[in-house]
C-alpha cells in the first residue's frame, strides 16, 4: 500500500493515522497535501466531536520523507505549514496519541494538536538545524507557546532528541502511558471530550489559541444555545447532559 494518511470515525471521535512504515511514518509531499482537506471533511461532519491524530505501529512520525522534498525547500516547507496550520485551526478537540518517535515534521504535527498523550519510550526532536533549514515563524511561535523560549531554542539550536519524560516536564505532552495502555487512555478521555459541550470547547480553544477576541460572540452562543440551562439542569437532576450547540452553529 502506497504512503498515506488514513481515517475512520467510531463513536464520534474521527481517527487520522500517518502510514508509511517503510519510512517511520515519514510524511511524503502527497501526504502533507492530503491531510488539509481531509481535516476539512472532517471538521464539516457534524457527527465528529473529536480528533485523534496518531501513526502507524510503533512510531508516529518520522519528520518528512526528505526523498520525496528533493524540489524548492521553500514549496516543501509550505506543504508542512499549511498540513500544521489546518490541524491547528480543527474547531474541535485534537489529540494526538505518540509512540516511537515524534521529529521534525512529525513535532510539528504534533504540536499542532490540543494535546499530546505520549507512551514512555516515545522520542521528541526538532531537527532543522542538522539540514540548515530556518524553522517556521508560525511554527516556532506554537513551540514557544507550548515548552517556553529556553526549551524552543535547545530543541532548535541542537536539534537533539528528548525522552518523554522531559517532553513531560517542559509542557510538550500533557500525559505519560506506560506501553501497552496508551490506546485505552486515549479511548477513555476521548469518550470524556464527546460527552462535554462543544460550545465550552469551541470557545475555550479559540481562546487559549490567541485567535481574536470574541468573547461578546461566545456569550451571544451560549446565551442562544440553551446548552447552559441543560447543564445546570443535568448536573440538579444528576444525570448526564444533552448539548445540541455544534461547531455549524
Amino acid at each position: 500500500m502506497e504512503p498515506q494518511v488514513q481515517h475512520g470515525v467510531t463513536g464520534s471521535v474521527a481517527t487520522v493515522v500517518i502510514r508509511h512504515p517503510a519510512k517511520r511514518n515519514a510524511m511524503t509531499a502527497a501526504m502533507w497535501r492530503a491531510l488539509p482537506p481531509l481535516l476539512k471533511t472532517l471538521a464539516a461532519d457534524p457527527e465528529v466531536r473529536a480528533l485523534v491524530l496518531t501513526g502507524e505501529g510503533g512510531t508516529f512520525c518520522a519528520g518528512a520523507d526528505i526523498f520525496t522534498l528533493q524540489g524548492s525547500p521553500e514549496e516543501a516547507q509550505g506543504l508542512a505549514v499549511a498540513a500544521e496550520e489546518a490541524l491547528a485551526a480543527f474547531p474541535k478537540p485534537t489529540l494526538a496519541a505518540i509512540r516511537g518517535h515524534c521529529v521534525g515534521g512529525g513535532s510539528q504535527l504534533a504540536a499542532a494538536c490540543d494535546l499530546r498523550f505520549a507512551e514512555e519510550d516515545a522520542l521528541f526532536g526538532v531537527t532543522p538545524a542538522k539540514l540548515g533549514i530556518v524553522y517556521p515563524a508560525s511554527s516556532t511561535g506554537r513551540l514557544v507557546s507550548l515548552v517556553g523560549p529556553a526549551t524552543t531554542k535547545y530543541l532548535l539550536f541542537s536539534g537533539e532528541l528528548i525522552d518523554a519524560r522531559r517532553a513531560l516536564r517542559t509542557g510538550l505532552v500533557d500525559e505519560l502511558l506506560p506501553e501497552g495502555e496508551l490506546d485505552d487512555r486515549v479511548a477513555e478521555f476521548t469518550r470524556t471530550l464527546v460527552s462535554r459541550s462543544q460550545l465550552t470547547q469551541a470557545a475555550a480553544k479559540e481562546f487559549a489559541d490567541g485567535r481574536g477576541d470574541r468573547d461578546g460572540y461566545w456569550r451571544e452562543q451560549a446565551r442562544g444555545s440553551g446548552d447552559t440551562a441543560e447543564g445546570v439542569a443535568a448536573f440538579l437532576e444528576r444525570r448526564q447532559p444533552r448539548f445540541t450547540w455544534t461547531t455549524s452553529g
